[in-house]
């Protein structure tokens, strides 16, 4: 892991002014999104936001041959769902909505998801348990800590609520590029892995399953679905080790460091 890029302070100012924006695309989406609204609707309105509000670029555009500016998941879509016209959100959707932006260089990556209109309980707690154990990595980044220990908590935290998580995808090194070393994975043993120190940079991404963590991506190469068509959630953070302990680079105005957990 020698590639592991730490940031200075003056790239890790850049890095949370870039994290504070992207936070304001959130709550600026917070508004809109809702039943009727396609995803493409989404992809749109984020783009035009980014673009001419903030006078930022979405990082995500034209990154490995992508089009969009983000990616909409909805239900059993794991990551990578493309916006649709077609897709159109309806009452007991649960939606991710994951958006990267790069401002003067250097990038930040976050991810939300969304309830539509009434949605069953058994999704509502999928969405909340999968934000909790995003909460239990995160707290688990200190210098010393190591990526085993944060994977292990959300892994312990997902599975003790009757979840699995999913292995293929991981969280990665964030900064100039979008994706650097190391890889994050969301599952792991305490004590092992890289070991954290001040400076690093990099995002904490779990998706759990309401079923099996087996996935499957579909035809378009892009969208990734459970195997059993269950749900799947996911939350994302840009997260800074710091001297004490962790920052979140994308906290948005309607969180706390220190959700309730139970």
């Amino acid at each position: 892991m020698d590639n592991v890029v730490l940031k200075s302070a003056e790239e890790l100012a850049l890095m949370r002014e870039a994290g504070r924006l992207l936070a304001m695309v959130f709550s600026y989406l917070d508004k809109q999104i809702g039943p009727g609204v396609s995803t493409m609707d989404i992809n749109n309105w984020v783009e035009r936001y980014i673009v001419d509000d903030l006078q930022a670029r979405p990082a995500s555009k034209g990154q490995y041959g992508y089009q969009y500016v983000l990616n909409a998941s909805v239900n059993h879509v794991v990551c990578h769902g493309m916006p649709s016209e077609q897709q159109t959100l309806k009452s007991g959707d649960i939606v991710n909505v994951d958006i990267t932006l790069e401002k003067n260089g250097f990038i930040a990556d976050s991810s939300k998801m969304y309830l539509i209109g009434e949605v069953k309980p058994y999704a509502k707690r999928l969405v909340d348990k999968t934000y909790e154990a995003l909460w239990q990595g995160i707290q688990a980044v200190k210098p010393g800590a190591t990526l085993g220990d944060v994977g292990y908590v959300i892994q312990q935290y997902a599975e003790k609520h009757g979840y699995s998580v999913v292995r293929e995808y991981c969280g990665h090194g964030i900064g100039r590029e979008m994706h650097e070393e190391p890889e994050v994975l969301h599952y792991g043993k305490p004590g092992k892995g890289l070991v954290l120190k001040e400076g690093m940079v990099f995002t904490i991404e779990p998706m759990v399953n309401q079923g099996k963590a087996k996935i499957k991506t579909k035809k378009d190469g892009w969208t990734v679905v459970t195997s059993d068509k269950k749900l799947s959630a996911q939350w994302e953070h840009t997260v800074a080790v710091t001297a004490s302990g962790v920052e979140v680079l994308t906290l948005r105005d309607d969180e706390r460091m220190q959700p309730e957990f139970n």
